[in-house]
């Protein structure tokens, strides 16, 4: 059940379809999932969001391409977003995801939950050697 209807022949604008067809050559397939067909309902949304997934997931940067799908996983778990968690699982295992390092990634994850509602709970203040404006450096 969708709360937008999803686009018909989305590609019948020329700003969808140069988006449609950066993504093909860009993942080098002619899959375009649905996020991409219901954002087409707006094509500046659209365009906007490819360009933040390009500079954020595709380009090069300090993180490498697994790290980055692992974290989106993490993050789509935690706001509960189950077809991100399927998308991002999907990608991370192409780039090479393994069993161990996905059960690592949940044991990280729960753990990260268990720890931040503890301290969450306990409402204690920040250690001064966390603070960088409290230790100086």
């Amino acid at each position: 059940m969708s709360a937008l209807k999803k686009s018909e022949n989305p590609e019948n604008n020329p700003r969808v379809k140069a988006v449609f067809d950066d993504i093909r050559a860009t993942r080098k397939t002619n899959f375009i999932n649905h996020l991409w067909h219901y954002l087409a309902f707006n094509p500046e949304l659209l365009e906007q969001t490819w360009r933040e997934v390009k500079a954020v997931m595709i380009a090069d940067s300090a993180l490498d391409p697994l790290v980055k799908e692992m974290i989106y996983i993490a993050v789509s778990a935690t706001n509960a977003c189950a077809y991100c968690v399927h998308s991002h699982t999907a990608a991370a295992r192409a780039k090479g995801m393994t069993d161990d390092q996905h059960a690592d990634l949940l044991r990280v994850m729960a753990l990260a939950a268990k720890t931040n509602q503890i301290a969450n709970a306990l409402q204690m203040p920040i250690d001064t050697a966390f603070d960088a404006d409290q230790r100086g450096s």
